[in-house]
């Protein structure tokens, strides 16, 4: 799964640790989300999604092999 956390946040002009405090998790968290070595939950990608003021599709894009 990709994503663009690190795109908008930047975009959004929010660190790692507002991001996080925003949608009740760690900064390492967020780092880990940014660099994809962790799949949010549903939750969480609903919560990451609206901080942003995005649909969740716009930012977690699944990938999918042949």
């Amino acid at each position: 799964m990709k994503n663009t956390v690190k795109e908008e946040r930047q975009r959004k002009q929010l660190t790692q640790v507002q991001l996080a405090e925003l949608v009740g998790v760690s900064r390492q968290t967020i780092f880990s989300i940014e660099i994809n070595k962790y799949v949010p939950s549903v939750i969480l990608s609903i919560k990451i999604a609206k901080a942003f003021g995005k649909k969740v599709e716009d930012i977690f894009k699944l990938e999918v092999s042949d």
